[in-house]
């Protein structure tokens, strides 16, 4: 796989069955590493703030997820490359584990949701083995619970951690384990309810028109607008200076 710098983001481009193939391998192999699912949401995010850019840089693979990034990557390198997003990361992932008899660990969101998603592993991915499930608390934990969870995800043998506590929480919580926790962590985000059914995803038409956002918005506004309206204008403006400064170095 290839990486290019899409504003401070280093996305790596390369068949979606090469994602799914090089976690499965890490996970065999219980490499400590961690997974960044890139969208527009994060790559400002990692604009805004320097020490939250550097936890994407510190990341063993960024996919491109978002039709955005991938306009941003033929835009600026030529570089025709296919969605590598969490949703559907997460189903792949877990029918390939499930064949290759890998134990998966789910970390975050909330027990409803858990329980949702055991209830379909159970009837899609029989054979799956879950590691555990977790629902950490909303609030900031001190050392003691903090080591304590990684002993417990250590002891369970899990070879894959998918994570959901939101961007850039659960990066932020990947990168402070790498090197404690004994598996391959990828954060997941909003792709925990969607798989448990508690939330649907956009119609294939969006997704191709870069409107997933706006599916999303409108079952979240409240929470959503002022973000969306912040990170989607300004994701392109910095393309946009982007751009020319890569027109000018080429004249």
């Amino acid at each position: 796989m290839n990486s290019f710098m899409v504003a401070n983001l280093l996305v790596h481009t390369g068949e979606y069955e090469q994602f799914v193939h090089t976690i499965i391998e890490w996970g065999r192999a219980r490499r400590s590493s961690y997974i960044c699912v890139a969208n527009v949401h994060m790559t400002i995010e990692a604009y805004d703030d320097p020490s939250f850019a550097e936890v994407v840089a510190g990341a063993d693979l960024v996919t491109p997820d978002g039709t955005p990034l991938l306009f941003a990557l033929k835009s600026l390198y030529r570089v025709r490359q296919e969605r590598v997003a969490g949703m559907d990361l997460m189903e792949s992932i877990l029918r390939q584990a499930e064949q290759e008899k890998l134990s998966v660990y789910f970390y975050g969101s909330d027990t409803t949701t858990l329980a949702r998603i055991e209830e379909k592993i159970r009837k899609q991915c029989p054979q799956l083995v879950i590691a555990g499930m977790y629902s950490p608390p909303f609030r900031e934990l001190p050392p003691e619970e903090r080591q304590r969870e990684i002993e417990e995800i250590n002891r369970s043998e899990a070879q894959i951690v998918m994570v959901a506590l939101g961007c850039p929480k659960q990066e932020r919580w990947m990168a402070g384990n790498k090197g404690k926790i004994h598996s391959v962590m990828i954060g997941l985000g909003a792709a925990f309810p969607v798989y448990a059914g508690l939330k649907k995803r956009a119609p294939a038409w969006m997704r191709r028109l870069s409107l997933e956002w706006l599916y999303r918005l409108g079952q979240e506004p409240k929470r959503l607008w002022r973000r969306y309206l912040y990170t989607n204008i300004k994701f392109l403006l910095v393309l946009g200076k982007q751009i020319a400064k890569k027109t000018l170095v080429r004249k």
